[in-house]
């Protein structure tokens, strides 16, 4: 029996985590996904590979699919794909706004070869506001979200990564999923395909709803004394710890990865910042940065010697030693510079009114009937042709009951009735 999206066929651009979750997603329900690699493959085949160009962490992600290897920097790639284009019906990429442009699989150019064709693009952090052109992973994502702060995890005196799983990645390959049915649903109905935007910083918020969520009967005046006295613990150089036992205390009382030198978080001068090098060519800018060696880059490394593990426990340890001599904001400007993947760790409540996250549309104010006003996190994909809205609040309790029953013929009388006995509200 075929799957609800038999017939349906998609171009896949994309690598690591959240785009090729999603697009397995869509294969497990009867679409045909062709996935476009380079030549020498997605770096996701050579983590932890147990055969050439083979590991658990690439197959667990890329079930159901073709692969077609392209060289999409080579003009001839291109034109490859611009004849693939009139019969797909979507096309999945995740990257950095620029990236697409800079192959020439952008929405525009391919929209204009097939009008119906449905686009879903994933960024890190939204195509504006000021963080729009950083790369981004999973650890950056729940560090610069709060997603971090919020579960409380560490080790050495700093946040640690939600170890269980990527969340940010795999909560925003679900959402891309989700939205390509949507979209064919709309196209269906409209003939028209469209845009589609995702981000890991709209699905990382997504997760935290409910702490995100500020009731201002409740939490304003708390949230306001919070970020003044974090401020002031910052400007003393308060160690992290000490800083959450205070975030936990305000917000939480009673609750309480190492990961290797470059997959992990930092205590700096004056704050914790995150680092997410997932690729040799990103932990090199790293190492050159901070002007040190890694026997990793050595032609005879061997990754399970105890002479690997010894040399990482002191790779670790000078790092450390490093990020302690220079603010957040001043390694933030040096890793940026060498191409390093960086953010900082943040609180979620202190997004309320960031920049990068308003400018992406991702905070909504709504009315509660009982409890006022509430700022959450609003719609965390955008859709060019069927735009999505925060219709309302959470309904209180029973609050359409009589709405919706006398929408089915019961009058009054039998709405009484019904209460008497216990059966509605």
């Amino acid at each position: 029996m075929p799957g609800p999206l038999d017939g349906v066929r998609v171009l896949e651009f994309t690598e690591i985590i959240a785009g090729p979750f999603s697009g397995m997603l869509l294969s497990d329900m009867g679409a045909d996904v062709i996935k476009v690699e380079p030549p020498w493959g997605e770096p996701w085949r050579f983590a932890q590979p147990f055969m050439p160009n083979e590991s658990k962490t690439f197959m667990g992600l890329n079930r159901g699919k073709k692969s077609l290897t392209l060289d999409l920097t080579k003009e001839e790639a291109r034109d490859i794909v611009y004849k693939m284009i009139p019969d797909m019906d979507v096309v999945i990429v995740n990257s950095r706004p620029d990236v697409p442009y800079n192959l020439g699989i952008d929405f525009e150019k391919l929209s204009a070869i097939n009008p119906r064709l449905i686009y879903c693009e994933n960024t890190a952090f939204g195509r504006q506001g000021p963080h729009s052109s950083r790369p981004g992973y999973d650890i950056i994502a729940q560090a610069m979200t709060g997603l971090m702060a919020a579960e409380d995890k560490i080790a050495n005196g700093v946040p640690q990564q939600v170890q269980s799983s990527p969340l940010a990645d795999f909560s925003t390959g679900i959402t891309m999923a989700w939205s390509v049915c949507a979209a064919l649903y709309s196209r269906e109905r409209t003939g028209k395909g469209q845009k589609i935007e995702t981000t890991l910083l709209g699905t990382a918020l997504a997760l935290q709803t409910m702490r995100f969520m500020q009731v201002e009967v409740v939490d304003k005046e708390r949230t306001s004394e919070f970020l003044e006295s974090l401020a002031l613990l910052r400007e003393a150089g308060t160690p992290y710890e000490g800083i959450q036992e205070h975030y936990l205390d305000t917000y939480d009382p009673g609750r309480r990865r190492l990961g290797n030198a470059y997959y992990r978080t930092y205590q700096t001068k004056d704050g914790v910042i995150a680092i997410g090098c997932l690729s040799d060519p990103l932990r090199k800018r790293m190492v050159d940065l901070l002007g040190l060696e890694d026997i990793r880059f050595q032609p005879d490394y061997d990754m399970y010697s105890e002479e690997t593990r010894q040399f990482n426990l002191r790779l670790v340890a000078k790092v450390e030693e490093l990020f302690l001599r220079r603010s957040v904001t001043e390694w933030l400007e040096l890793l940026d510079a060498a191409g390093v993947p960086a953010g900082p760790v943040r609180y979620v409540e202190e997004l309320l009114d960031d920049e990068q996250v308003t400018s992406n549309g991702l905070v909504v104010e709504l009315e509660h009937s009982l409890a006022g006003t509430v700022t959450m996190v609003g719609p965390i994909l955008k859709m060019s042709e069927t735009p999505l809205r925060a219709q309302s609040a959470s309904p209180a309790l029973g609050e359409s009951t009589i709405d919706i029953l006398h929408g089915l013929g019961y009058d009054d009388d039998d709405l009484s009735k019904l209460r008497e006995k216990g059966i509605i509200r």
